[in-house]
């Protein structure tokens, strides 16, 4: 089922890495910000009245520093707007420098029932290096008031000075706290952010030692009991994300708020990067989308095979073959036979073996190109 996603754009400070849509500067205009989010989810909500949502994320920026009363009113006004499955997965992001116990009252009140925590490192003087707002006791006082609730925690690889022992203990507090799902991705660094320059300075870990580093975090996070089910993903039986699953199924999904984006009957919709530009549409009554354009069917097998071949599960061949009318094995022969060793089928399925999973961009350019002929 489709998803919905929430963009809350506010934070505290800007971290080193940070190339998101989100303003530190900004707090004066949550109220008037979150009233505008709220109208935007009326004005989509005859467009959307054939859809029953199973998901609900809000993303940031960092949701958790507003007032937590707006993350109540936005899950209300879903449920006014649009019509959710009867069990839907409601995740909130968090910052654990942000939260106290009366948020999270009202978060479980208004239907939360999924967080995911930013912790990125164990080692604080890698947060601080990060410009991260919290320390390793704000996280674990943050799991402590999350205690028996269903929580994820984000885990960074390629950090200046980064070593296996700093990876091994920040698995072990992040499994030893409570986490049924962790997230562990490389650092991406963008030009214009602050750690673009330790970057050109070459201090921080090259490709080869990150993909160490990942290998010996997903071995310590196996030895827990935690699943790769993608490529950054790992978690306790049951407690996959339905959320990014369903981006990875290449599902349909809606996003409100500023930069959100939405997959609809196979359009891509983007909302306006710009704050005043996009309360000025949602006040005069239009919807704030800068850019819109239909997928091509080229773009669209690409994209499943990428988003599938993300996954342990693989691409399910036969209903590739069934969305696009095609022959999976003679549009993309000669990318199968140059990736064999790579590859494995188990019945309809297509899958990169477990040891290449985290080294798959060779494998997809392959299908790229073949993609790209006739």
């Amino acid at each position: 089922m489709p998803g919905i996603y929430v963009h809350i754009p506010f934070c505290k400070q800007k971290c080193s890495y940070c190339d998101f849509c989100s303003f530190p500067d900004k707090s004066a205009y949550e109220e008037a910000y979150m009233a505008c989010l709220y109208k935007e989810m009326s004005l989509r909500k005859d467009q959307l009245k054939d859809y029953t949502f199973d998901t609900v994320y809000f993303g940031g920026g960092t949701p958790s520093l507003i007032d937590a009363k707006y993350i109540y009113g936005a899950v209300n006004q879903i449920q006014k707007c649009f019509s959710l499955s009867k069990n839907p997965e409601i995740t909130l992001e968090l910052n654990p420098g942000t939260i106290s116990e009366s948020k999270v009252k009202t978060y479980k009140l208004a239907g939360v029932n999924r967080f995911s925590i930013g912790l990125q490192t164990a080692i604080d003087e890698q947060l601080a290096d990060l410009n991260r707002i919290h320390n390793v006791r704000d996280y674990v006082y943050a799991t402590t008031l999350l205690k028996g609730e269903n929580f994820s925690t984000d885990i960074m690889l390629g950090l200046k000075n980064q070593t296996k022992d700093d990876l091994y203990k920040t698995v072990e507090l992040a499994d030893k706290c409570g986490s049924s799902h962790i997230s562990m991705y490389a650092l991406t660094v963008e030009d214009g952010t602050p750690i673009y320059t330790d970057y050109l300075n070459g201090e921080l870990p090259d490709s080869d030692e990150v993909a160490e580093l990942y290998e010996y975090g997903r071995s310590l996070l196996k030895e827990r009991g935690f699943d790769r089910y993608e490529i950054s993903n790992f978690a306790k039986k049951g407690k996959e994300s339905k959320h990014n699953l369903n981006y990875w199924r290449r599902g349909e999904y809606v996003g409100f708020g500023l930069s959100a984006s939405s997959y609809l009957m196979g359009n891509r919709i983007t909302n306006t990067f710009d704050l005043d530009e996009y309360m000025k549409c949602i006040l005069s009554g239009f919807i704030p989308a800068v850019d819109s354009e239909g997928v091509l069917k080229k773009d669209a097998m690409f994209e499943k095979i990428m988003l599938a071949l993300r996954t342990e599960n693989g691409l399910d061949i036969t209903e590739f073959e069934r969305e696009f009318s095609v022959s999976f094995t003679d549009k993309y022969r000669t990318a199968l036979q140059k990736n064999k060793e790579y590859l494995q089928v188990k019945g309809s399925r297509l899958s990169i073996k477990e040891q290449y999973l985290y080294v798959q961009n060779g494998i997809l350019m392959s299908f790229m190109e073949e993609n790209e002929k006739k």
